[in-house]
């Protein structure tokens, strides 16, 4: 069983690196962060298509890997 937690362990892992990749950045530098905040606020927002697909995934995996971590400390 703690070979198979373990084998999913590392699934979660590539695909968590893989989407995390693949999503499109924010606004990079301070610059962004100052003026970035109003357009995220009032702009449109990017609930479609494969930035909402990329992010159900990156969620979904990263609640497998702490779910499966926790599992096997607790295991071992």
């Amino acid at each position: 069983m703690v070979l198979m937690l373990k084998i999913l362990l590392l699934a979660a892992s590539l695909i968590l690196i893989a989407f995390v990749l693949l999503q499109e950045g924010n606004s990079a530098g301070l610059s962004g962060s100052i003026g970035g905040g109003a357009e995220q606020l009032f702009g449109k927002k990017k609930s479609r298509g494969w930035e909402r697909f990329f992010t159900r995934i990156t969620v979904t995996g990263a609640i497998v890997f702490v779910a499966v971590s926790l599992t096997l400390v607790a295991l071992e």
